[in-house]
């Protein structure tokens, strides 16, 4: 018996391996570089037009990471000023009530120079805060619906008994 027989991989376990996992996790795998880490006191002390850093990011986008958008200010189609008003602080409230593009986090992605280094209870508050935003944020349109609905209902009883 060949010894590539007795180790080659059988095709369900090939059909397995296919299915369950992508190309792109394996070429993930490879080894990173781990970030460079910013406290909150060094990304304040950069807030100037030639110097504006920016913080942005929370649990539920993966994180608060430190963007150096400097050379961007000038580009910025709302204009420098807007992100000069947030430079050297958490930004990431003011970026998402905006409502970016996926071609403005693209852009921004390209600024990124490292994470904000939080500790333990930061990283809770901000963990709980992440959930709050995203469990209150899906109940605004469903007080419509529930108006509208009445609406229709009382519109309905009311020409069925006094119009027809």
């Amino acid at each position: 018996m060949c010894l590539y027989t007795i180790i080659s991989p059988s095709p369900p376990l090939i059909r397995f391996i296919a299915n369950n996992y992508a190309y792109s996790t394996f070429a993930t795998m490879a080894p990173q570089t781990p970030e460079k880490e910013y406290t909150m006191e060094e990304v304040a002390k950069h807030n100037k037009a030639d110097d504006c850093w920016l913080v942005i990011g929370n649990a539920n986008t993966g994180g608060p990471k430190v963007y150096d958008v400097s050379s961007y200010l000038d580009d910025h189609p709302g204009g420098a000023e807007v992100m000069l008003d947030v430079s050297g602080q958490d930004a990431d409230e003011f970026f998402e009530d905006i409502g970016h593009s996926n071609d403005a986090r693209e852009e921004l992605a390209k600024h990124c120079i490292g994470v904000l280094k939080l500790d333990e209870a930061e990283l809770e508050r901000r963990r709980l805060e992440a959930e709050k935003k995203k469990a209150g944020g899906g109940g605004g349109s469903m007080g419509v619906i529930a108006v509208i609905g009445v609406v229709v209902a009382v519109g309905y009883f009311y020409y069925k008994n006094n119009l027809a």
